[in-house]
């Protein structure tokens, strides 16, 4: 008598989604919901979004972004910021962030994000790098048929700040694929980790006074044989130094 056959296992696609390195903590004061970021937000910390739109969704009037621990942080992690923001004012809530280290700031002040998560109000001290209150703008006025001025419209102010964020995102988008395969061009010359390849890119952006994508332009031509920059050359290795010097110690 045959033995019978064994049932066939189904295939399944292995999982290629990138690891999350970061967590978030949550913590509800009052009105608002301060949020405590670790790790490292890459693209892999899109597996966060859902838990942090429940957290948004929780708070009565939005979310205090605490950033100070966070390590690392690209496009990825911006663009995750980015949707938590438009959730947030899909709802008539905020995102602010409280504080965040050299990592994160720099990574705001390059791509002209950070005015997009200030506040009207004082800013939580501490922390190294605390985000400080946007200027309260002037009231615009609309032209209406009358004997005076009307009323400033909340919908000049709104749609303004959405064709900020609007444009902000797409530069962020366009410079991403550029930045990262820098990154990659530096990890694999230099053996060394994402981390300190972000901070090599950085520091060596911050001393030539260059933009970052287009310091990662130079570097991607330079696979292909065209020249970089002297001074470019030497800040990464100066760059490169500095790092290896800390790893070191």
């Amino acid at each position: 008598m045959p033995e019978p056959a064994h049932s066939a296992q189904p295939l399944t696609a292995p999982d290629t989604r990138p690891p999350c390195l970061a967590t978030i903590e949550p913590v509800v004061a009052g009105d608002r919901t301060v949020v405590t970021c670790r790790g490292e937000f890459d693209i892999g910390v899109q597996e966060l979004q859902p838990e942090l739109c429940a957290v948004l969704d929780r708070s009565a009037t939005g979310v205090d972004l605490d950033l100070d621990e966070v390590r690392f942080c690209d496009c990825g992690g911006l663009n995750v910021l980015l949707s938590l923001r438009r959730e947030a004012l899909d709802q008539g809530k905020t995102v602010t962030v409280r504080t965040c280290g050299p990592v994160v700031g720099r990574l705001l002040d390059l791509t002209g994000a950070r005015e997009l998560f200030m506040t009207g109000t004082p800013a939580h001290s501490g922390g190294s790098d605390t985000v400080a209150a946007a200027p309260v703008p002037a009231p615009v006025l609309v032209p209406f048929p009358g004997p005076g001025p009307v009323e400033p419209s909340p919908t000049v102010a709104v749609d303004e700040e959405l064709r900020l964020e609007v444009d902000q995102l797409r530069r962020a988008m366009r410079t991403r694929p550029a930045i990262d395969v820098a990154r990659g061009i530096v990890m694999a010359s230099f053996g060394l980790t994402t981390e300190d390849a972000w901070t090599v890119l950085v520091t060596a952006s911050q001393n030539t006074n260059t933009k970052l994508h287009h310091l990662a332009q130079d570097l991607m031509g330079a696979v292909h044989g065209a020249p970089v920059p002297e001074e470019v050359q030497r800040q990464v290795a100066a760059a490169v130094a500095k790092v290896r010097e800390g790893n070191a110690e």
